[in-house]
């Protein structure tokens, strides 16, 4: 699954009862620890736990749906072919929201095994029902389990839920589609909801003439049941978690095309927006060309079918052979799509194309891993769109993720990427940054540490050994150790056993590796280290340190926060005297290196392949500035742009005085290279838009002069065009937008003129992609202008246009507009439900607007989490989006009181820890440096 472009973060409410499935024994009715509401008879529900007893396993699932779009209702049967390994008198599997309406046992041979309907029994805090059989059902034996259920299309986004889009003509259509990831499947048919109970899937759609219907596998037949209804027969699936399954029915168009081994490709829209599907189509046919011969494993199902949903929460699903995706992440409009639009889009298809092989093919044994199915997806985007599409130079974006995931990591409130997640609440926080993109990082640097080859051929193991079962990640790093059990090792595959495996640990630096040992210093601690340097004659001396942003070491709990903290890191380094990147695996709290004395300056941890930041002392961080300053080019970019990241990170840990970190940028005036020109930038205008909410007019006034008249040259060579590589256009685009915020007259010249022309020809001559939401900002700030744009937003038919308007929307300078957008989204018809978590973030950057989401959040909190769920990453993109615009205490004491009014709420969320976090690095932040930057401008202005 795929995140929003916003998105970010977690949570922690324990189960009620113990959840080891190891130790299940099946239930009869003296068995309840629990009562429970019954059906028709004296029963209570048998079953305590969280997950499923492991007992009944699902084999088969034939399954009917029935959509009404008058009552906007759906009816339907399921008959579950189930393996049962323990005499038992009950069924327990999940439901949430379903009106079972009958339920029967058959035997092997389809004869009844009950003469009256069996009474069901429910546990709505387990999203669990219980099937009760007077005769017992004995091990060994096969049972087909039938119910019969009906309920509501859903509201929100997961199930099976009511999804609507307007026509040119303003026609509102209804459709119906699924998102069942994690656990909501169980809203659309009773099932086996947990990614290990894999099953074979046999889908019958039921639908009016004017529809279609899609699901995971081929079309077989469609039988006319009556005039006004017809009822279409898909395929039996492959062996897939209940997650993975997937169906729509709509009136949507498609385009159509084969790749080298004969997959069919399809990517559905709205028919007004077939226009928009033909790139996505070229991206979908080359990514699955690329995976079949990346993975050598032959892609498993004959189509692949991608579609438009109008209204999605995140950006995209992997539903096996029948992704899902937001409007925004699979369609591009030639005439109103960005550039960065067009990479979003590649960036997504390649994440979700991915997820059939790793996600689906092999699965996680349980959320605690979901890491194995985000952080392989999130880093193939990389490897596929580099191999494809490599004028795009999406390595440039690699490096933004992993500084992502260390401004989430080096707050107190991280978690370690391998975590307990038991309840629905906990598992869908395990879709956050530390999942993705965390885990993206630590693959990236595993990749760099083994080789490109061994890495591959190591990943192909994992996917052909696990295929259409359960991995957990002790079995990722066996395969890239190539070691294997002693049944495997006995059988002859081609790996080690563990009595053999020490034969084959990876040689690194000379040393010998532990795979495991190494990896667990990863995956099951939280938190990132910094590794300080020292030199000390013609040896760099390195320690380790876990990396914290809202302590400082002279703080007494300092020393707690570090205890029992050690990483095993690949360290990489370059020094002038050489062009080697040298090596060094550190397994100890402090190391040192002999690099000899004729050497001036080290880098360390070379174009960041690994994830840990590193901090130069005594005089070290002078040297690298002097480096920049007069050679900036003896370092490759990448080691440019980190050593910016690193030395702001460090002044925010309070590890790095602030007028050093902006001295070390000073040498940008030479820079070339749009990465580490953005990086640069991008900090002083974070810094900015903070002091903007301040209402500290004297130094958001120097601050912007300096700003302007530093990057004047980078500023006046960008064109209002879209010529250029991806590259110069990104800079393009956000050079001449932060220009036109700090309100240089030429760039308000240039995007004046350029909306005026748009209004001027009605629409018809959009400006150019690159700038167009720059312009279309300016164009907000009258009133004349603002109503035009909003006019424009309900009635255009590019998502790619609105999401440009939008922001230019929330940029106005009238609170009373502001207001209004956010009570558009809340209300659901001109703004989609869909973007509103957007919405609220964009207006909590707008300095007049930061404080008015922040009510409307406080205010509308009970609506919110109806609308989204508590534990979704809206949710996580509302409280960290608004509360992360603060930076005094008593915004500080604002935020915690509120979360303290929700204590029943924010106790089971990991963000609002996360959220307290960031707005207590803000304040600190403010206290230590605000000061040193008015004194550092008023140096510069001299």
């Amino acid at each position: 699954m795929a995140l929003v472009k916003l998105c970010a973060l977690s949570a922690v409410l324990l189960p009620l009862f113990g959840c080891d499935p190891a130790h299940d024994t099946p239930p009869g009715p003296s068995d309840s620890t629990e009562k429970q509401s019954t059906l028709g008879s004296n029963l209570s529900f048998p079953w305590s736990r969280l997950r499923l007893p492991r007992y009944i396993l699902p084999v088969h699932y034939n399954l009917l749906v029935h959509p009404d779009f008058t009552s906007l209702s759906f009816s339907g049967s399921v008959q579950i072919e189930i393996d049962v390994q323990n005499n038992t008198n009950w069924l327990v599997l999940h439901s949430k929201g379903l009106n079972i309406t009958k339920a029967t046992i058959f035997g092997h041979n389809l004869t009844p095994f009950s003469e009256q309907p069996l009474p069901v029994l429910y546990n709505p805090p387990h999203e669990q029902l219980g099937v009760f059989s007077s005769r017992v059902l004995s091990t060994g034996h096969k049972y087909f389990l039938h119910l019969e259920f009906n309920a509501g299309l859903s509201e929100g986004f997961y199930g099976f839920y009511k999804s609507t889009y307007k026509t040119s003509a303003g026609e509102t259509r209804v459709l119906a589609s699924t998102h069942f990831e994690p656990t909501s499947a169980r809203m659309a048919f009773p099932c086996f909801d947990e990614p290990s109970f894999k099953a074979n899937f046999t889908v019958r759609i039921r639908r009016g003439p004017e529809f279609i219907s899609l699901s995971n596998m081929p079309l077989v037949s469609t039988n006319e049941v009556n005039a006004a209804v017809f009822e279409d027969q898909f395929s039996p699936s492959v062996k897939m978690s209940t997650y993975l399954v997937a169906f729509v029915v709509c009136d949507f168009k498609s385009v159509t095309a084969t790749t080298a081994s004969g997959i069919q490709v399809s990517i559905y829209a709205a028919p007004e927006k077939w226009h928009q599907t033909h790139f996505a189509l070229e991206v979908a046919v080359k990514m699955l060309d690329f995976y079949e011969e990346y993975f050598n494993i032959q892609y498993p199902l004959p189509k692949q079918d991608l579609i438009a949903i109008p209204d999605f929460q995140s950006g995209a699903m992997e539903n096996w052979g029948l992704t899902t995706y937001r409007e925004t992440s699979l369609l591009f409009d030639p005439l109103t799509s960005s550039v960065s639009d067009k990479v979003w889009v590649s960036m997504v298809i390649g994440h979700e194309l991915a997820h059939q092989w790793f996600g689906n093919l092999v699965t996680m044994e349980w959320w605690n891993d979901i890491w194995l199915n985000e952080g392989f997806a999130r880093y193939m985007e990389f490897i596929s769109v580099e191999a494809t599409y490599p004028e795009f130079k999406v390595e440039e974006y690699l490096l933004h993720t992993c500084f992502a995931a260390v401004g989430h990591d080096s707050l107190n409130s991280s978690r370690p990427i391998s975590s307990a997640a038991e309840n629905p609440t906990q598992i869908k926080e395990m879709f956050d940054t530390v999942s993705y993109d965390k885990g993206a990082c630590v693959l990236h640097m595993i990749r760099h540490f083994l080789t490109d080859e061994v890495f591959q051929s190591g990943i192909v193991r994992y996917l052909r050994k696990y295929s259409y079962t359960n991995a957990k990640n002790q079995d990722l790093w066996d395969s890239l150790s190539n070691t294997c059990s002693e049944k495997d090792f006995i059988s002859g595959k081609h790996c080690y056993n563990n009595q053999q495996a020490f034969k084959n640990a990876y040689l690194y630096a000379g040393e010998h590796i532990d795979l495991t040992a190494m990896m667990n210093t990863w995956i099951l601690q939280k938190g990132i280290p910094v590794v300080t340097v020292r030199r000390n004659g013609p040896y760099l001396e390195l320690r380790q340190d876990r990396f914290l942003k809202t302590i400082l070491p002279s703080d007494p709990h300092w020393s707690s926060l570090q205890q029992g903290f050690l990483w095993h890191i690949p360290v990489t380094y370059k020094t002038d005297a050489s062009n080697v990147i040298y090596r060094h695996m550190m397994t100890t709290k402090t190391d040192k290196i002999h690099i000899g004395v004729e050497v001036d300056w080290v880098k360390v941890n070379t174009d960041m392949t690994g994830y840990y930041v590193v901090h130069y002392e005594d005089g070290g961080w002078e040297k690298i500035t002097k480096l920049l300053s007069q050679n900036h080019t003896a370092l490759s970019y990448k080691d440019r742009t980190h050593l910016i990241h690193n030395a702001f990170q460090l002044v925010t840990a309070g590890l790095l005085p602030l007028n050093e970190a902006l001295d070390l940028i000073t040498y940008l005036r030479l820079e070339r290279h749009t990465v580490p020109l953005l990086q640069g930038l991008g900090y002083l205008e974070s810094f900015y838009r903070m002091i903007e909410k301040r209402n500290d007019h004297e130094l958001t006034n120097k601050l912007g002069m300096h700003i302007l008249h530093f990057f004047r040259a980078v500023i006046d060579q960008q064109t209002w065009s879209d010529s250029g590589s991806v590259s110069e256009r990104r800079l393009r685009s956000e050079v001449l937008s932060l220009a036109c915020h700090l309100k240089d007259p030429p760039c308000l010249e240039h995007a004046q003129q350029s909306f005026k022309d748009w209004i001027q020809s009605n629409g018809t001559q959009s400006p150019p992609t690159d700038v167009a939401e720059t312009v279309y900002s300016i164009g907000a700030k009258g009133v004349d202008g603002w109503t035009s744009l909003f006019y424009t937003y309900t009635t255009s038919l590019s998502e790619a246009q609105k999401r440009q308007i939008m922001e230019a929307l929330t940029s106005t300078e009238d609170t009373s507009k502001l207001q209004r957008l956010l009570e558009l989204g809340l209300e659901g018809k001109d703004i989609k439900a869909q973007d509103l978590s957007s919405v609220i973030y964009m207006v909590a950057r707008n300095p007049l607007g930061h404080h008015l989401a922040w009510s409307f959040v406080k205010k509308h909190w009970r609506t919110l989490v109806q609308k989204f769920q508590l534990g979704s990453f809206c949710i996580r993109n509302i409280l960290i989006g608004t509360t992360s615009q603060f930076t005094t205490s008593e915004e500080l004491a604002d935020v915690q009181l509120f979360f303290e009014s929700i204590k029943s709420e924010s106790s089971q969320l990991r963000v609002t820890r996360l959220a307290l976090d960031n707005v207590k690095k803000n304040v600190y932040w403010v206290k230590r440096n605000l000061g040193t930057l008015k004194k550092w401008l008023d140096e510069q202005i001299q």
